[in-house]
């Protein structure tokens, strides 16, 4: 068994709470950055619980897991294959990238080099759209993933980004719950509730949306990013 296989049978199987999170994060949240045009590209997608809800003309998951390629829906193009390695897109060929819980599984020379490659792939105003652990909230739990290689924090991850020229759109440091294995329900209107809350309770997770700092983008301008 290789050690991505083991990771999926052990510390990531399959759970129903996942499709009804990421089904209603799609619809009532992600779905307003994509267009029916667009090409979206989603890095790590694991079991695609993000990808199979996307609605665009050109769908692309990538995975190391040699097993990830079964669940996806029809249509969508899978290749198992290192994150770092983008060779096999066009230039500006990309709308929408999308990343959950990946770039603290992997080096920060890999993330270096899936960000240089961005450049070259995105479209101008493509954007990256980044979840995942905030350390400054959940340090405590941060490295019960054996997996877990690299540390960020909502400012750390921007300044990143900003040192690889990326400029920051959006950063929320307290978007999501760490994790849906825990006894809290997981339902489509409690989702969106949280959403729209200013308050939420457990949130550990962040979100950041940000695109080449080169890019022509449009007269509304850039979003502030999130403070604590």
């Amino acid at each position: 068994m290789s050690k991505t296989q083991g990771y999926f049978q052990t510390r990531f199987t399959p759970d129903p709470k996942r499709e009804v999170l990421w089904q209603t994060l799609y619809h009532y949240y992600f779905s307003r950055f994509i267009g029916k045009a667009d090409c979206v590209l989603e890095l790590g997608a694991g079991y695609g619980h993000f990808i199979n809800h996307v609605e665009a003309e050109r769908k692309i998951a990538l995975d190391q897991w040699e097993g990830f390629t079964g669940y996806l829906r029809p249509g969508i193009e899978g290749r198992v294959g290192d994150v770092a390695d983008l060779s096999f897109l066009a230039p500006s060929s990309v709308n929408f990238v999308f990343a959950s819980n990946l770039f603290e599984h992997i080096s920060q020379e890999s993330f270096s080099s899936v960000l240089h490659q961005l450049e070259r792939v995105l479209v101008d105003g493509g954007t990256l759209n980044i979840v995942q652990p905030n350390y400054y909230y959940s340090y405590r739990e941060y490295f019960d993933d054996y997996t877990h290689r690299s540390i960020y924090t909502h400012r750390s991850i921007c300044d990143f980004l900003e040192a690889h020229g990326y400029r920051i759109i959006e950063c929320c440091p307290r978007f999501l719950p760490l994790t849906v294995k825990s006894r809290m329900p997981v339902s489509p209107w409690l989702i969106r509730l949280y959403l729209s809350s200013p308050w939420k309770p457990l949130a550990k997770q962040m979100f950041v949306r940000a695109r080449p700092a080169n890019a022509r983008v449009s007269q509304n301008g850039w979003a502030k990013r999130g403070e604590v």
